[in-house]
């Protein structure tokens, strides 16, 4: 809808030059007694693949006391997508809002939201895509250097909220190595016939002398509506929007009959997005310290929520979408002392996207304007023990606009501070970690909206953790962890009251919200060897003062309500996966891996939690050389019948996806090319986790053309 308020800019403030200045100082402070930089190989400018780097302590996969995963090389070029929920939705214990092929989160555990926290290289990701479903990310996985997904304990290093778990793309933005080459020039073009995208995404390394290092990157990505197996809506949505034409008793401007019809494609769901960045740092033996520069804009469509009924609403909202940030990280090195490493890591974020109806006029407007700033300081280790202490402060500044907005203008301040130890005894490893966080938020409505509860909540969080590791055999190793976490309440969750055009929704908060305590028990058993791996990991998390927002079955301006609540609740759930060779016969090597997820979650009285994934089942053969990887896989994801009131039960589906790609060069790969196929058979598949899963089903067949490029 139109609306007369005006397009004001938010103002940039003076906090990161400040910090980039005072973050300076002890690293150049060494500059002239510093040994000239060493080169490094550009083969070697990524981080191992074994090596985790999110949390306050690096470590390898295999010591993490919790379910993580680590996306990176080939291995995340083949899974590449527009969306960093699409990319990751094979990822064990991961699933998608899917939300159009654009806006589409991850889904952790069965947790999304304010659970689950999107991080870029440590930062958040400063966008408005936590506060619903239809926002896309202002993250860009085509510029990835690796995505690291990783639940339990340590994701409250991040944040209260992030229950869930930790999402972490991973850039070069801000070099910290200098490559020996003149230019390093990484770069990948992608085709996909489904939605006829067509996406490039490039960037380049140069040392400049004296430790400096420029970095610059752009990408592009277009594509039309989504091409689907068959109609856009389910069989009994169809049949309401057909019987509304029939008695002839609907909205005269909407053709009940022309959405009950709607196939092949998917309404609404084109994309268009640039970005583009720069960055500079200083690298020397004792740390690095560096600034970077990067600008996002996006234009894409929501699917359509089709009227069905007389007394609902239709729009096709599309959002235009625009995010300046300006990131700092500094790291000293002390040769001696206490610590080994001290870290400062800012991102500072101007963020707007309108909401534009059919015609184009702007509708509703969200600004967002945030600041994050995280401090840690690793002890240096000593016989068996090591840790990292640190704080992290957030600050938002957000206002929606128009005659659709849903939430007040409000802000939020966190301050937390954070601590995680870790001693090893032998084959047993211990590890303590605890988080205190101080959260203020206040609503602070207009004149012209009377509608909002006007005034501050303040929450004070505690959220602790332990856990073991004992390594059974050289080959096996068994880790437990148990939590207790405590999230405050986010702003949405409290203040939102109003019509929601991108979801089709009218949101209804609640300002008396408690805090939200879990607390968390999980086992993994992990091992294997050269020709054999696997991994098991289960877990339960009991939940008090659990919020969850429910349909309530009414309707309101058109819009179906959904109101936000407040009860105990249980999640519990599993992940395995595993791989081994098979046979070796010459330079080829034959494999065969499988995956198995579930999450279970109930609500105390009400019954099961709405849009929880269900029993997911993936198994695949590898045949792969230095030059060629050959791949076959089969997802068999089952029935969803455990639904939440005014929820809708979800079919099962089988899915075959095959892919070849290929290295002319071998494996250093300057070149690789792969070719995908996914969805083979066409089905119709729907995500549980999507608000949209009756409107809009995954893509149908799609073939997918990529080549990667690294010199």
């Amino acid at each position: 809808m139109r609306s007369s308020v005006s397009l004001r800019p938010l103002r940039s403030r003076p906090l990161i030059p400040a910090l980039f200045l005072a973050a300076l100082a002890p690293v150049a402070a060494h500059a002239d007694d510093a040994p000239a930089p060493a080169p490094v190989d550009a083969a070697h400018l990524a981080a191992p693949a074994e090596i985790v780097v999110t949390g306050a302590l690096s470590r390898s996969r295999q010591d993490v006391l919790s379910g993580v995963a680590v996306l990176s090389g080939a291995h995340l070029d083949q899974v590449l997508r527009a969306s960093v929920g699409e990319t990751l939705a094979h990822v064990p214990g991961v699933s998608a809002t899917s939300f159009g092929p654009t806006a589409s989160r991850p889904v952790l555990r069965g947790m999304q939201g304010e659970r689950v926290r999107l991080l870029v290289d440590g930062i958040g990701s400063i966008d408005v895509s936590n506060t619903s479903a239809d926002h896309a990310p202002a993250v860009n996985p085509l510029l990835a250097e690796r995505i690291e997904v990783l639940r339990g304990p340590q994701s409250l290093l991040y944040g209260s909220a992030a229950i869930g778990g930790v999402v972490n793309v991973i850039d070069r933005r801000i070099p910290t190595r200098v490559p020996d080459e003149a230019v390093h020039v990484d770069a990948i073009a992608t085709y996909g016939t489904a939605a006829r995208e067509r996406s490039f995404a490039g960037s380049a390394e140069a040392p400049l002398g004296g430790g400096f290092v420029a970095h610059v990157d752009g990408s592009r990505q277009v594509s039309g509506d989504q091409a689907i197996p068959g109609h856009a809506m389910t069989p009994a949505l169809r049949a309401q929007a057909l019987a509304t034409a029939a008695a002839g008793t609907g909205n005269p401007d909407i053709d009940y009959a022309a959405n009950a019809n709607v196939s092949g494609h998917l309404p609404n769901s084109a994309a268009s997005s640039w970005a583009v960045g720069g960055g500079l740092a200083y690298v020397n033996d004792h740390g690095n310290i560096g600034i970077a520069y990067s600008h996002t804009d996006s234009l894409y469509g929501v699917p359509l929520r089709f009227a069905t009924l007389p007394d609902q609403d239709q729009e096709a909202p599309r959002i235009a979408m625009v995010q300046d940030r300006v990131d700092l990280r500094a790291e000293v090195k002390p040769a001696t002392g206490l610590f080994d490493k001290l870290a400062l890591r800012v991102g500072n974020a101007a963020y707007h996207h309108f909401e534009l109806d059919d015609t184009g006029a702007i509708g509703t407007r969200f600004f967002n304007h945030g600041t994050e700033a995280r401090f840690e300081a690793s002890q240096r280790q000593r016989g068996g023990w090591r840790g990292a202490s640190g704080v992290q402060f957030v600050a938002r500044d957000f206002d929606v606009q128009g005659d659709e907005a849903f939430l007040p203008k409000n802000t939020t301040r966190q301050l937390g501070l954070f601590s995680v130890q870790e001693v090893a005894l032998g084959h047993l490893t211990l590890e303590a970690g605890a988080r205190y966080e101080h959260s203020s938020l206040t609503a602070l409505p207009t004149d012209v909206q009377p509608q909002f509860w006007a005034g501050t909540r303040r929450y004070d969080t505690l959220s602790f953790s332990g856990g073991a590791a004992y390594q059974l055999t050289p080959l096996w190793k068994l880790a437990v962890n148990v939590s207790r976490n405590e999230r405050a309440p986010s702003a949405e969750e409290l203040f939102a009251n109003g019509p929601h055009a991108g979801t089709q929704s009218y949101e209804l908060g609640d300002t008396g919200l408690k805090t939200e305590r879990a607390t968390s028990v999980e086992a993994i058993l992990r091992g294997g060897n050269g020709d054999a791996s696997f991994e098991a990991s289960v877990y339960h998390s009991w939940f008090a003062n659990f919020i969850y927002d429910t349909p309530t079955g009414d309707q309101q301006d058109g819009l179906p309500v959904y109101a936000y609540a407040q009860g105990a609740a249980r999640y519990y759930g599993f992940e395995l996966q595993g791989k081994a060779t098979i046979a070796r016969f010459g330079a080829w090597r034959l494999a065969a891996d499988a995956m198995a997820d579930a999450v279970w979650a109930d609500i105390t009285g009400v019954g099961p939690a709405p849009r929880i994934p269900p029993l997911r089942l993936l198994g695949g053969v590898e045949l792969t050389s230095a030059a060629w990887d050959i791949r076959a896989e089969v997802e068999r994801v089952t029935a969803q019948n455990r639904v939440a009131a005014n929820e809708t039960a979800t079919p099962g589906y089988t899915m075959v996806n095959a892919q070849i790609g290929w290295r002319p060069w071998g494996q250093q790969r300057p070149v690789s090319i792969t070719l995908g196929a996914n969805n083979l058979l066409n089905v119709d598949a729907r995500r549980h986790a999507s608000l949209m899963k009756d409107y809009a089903p995954l893509a149908g067949r799609d073939f997918r053309l990529s080549v990667r490029v690294s010199l």
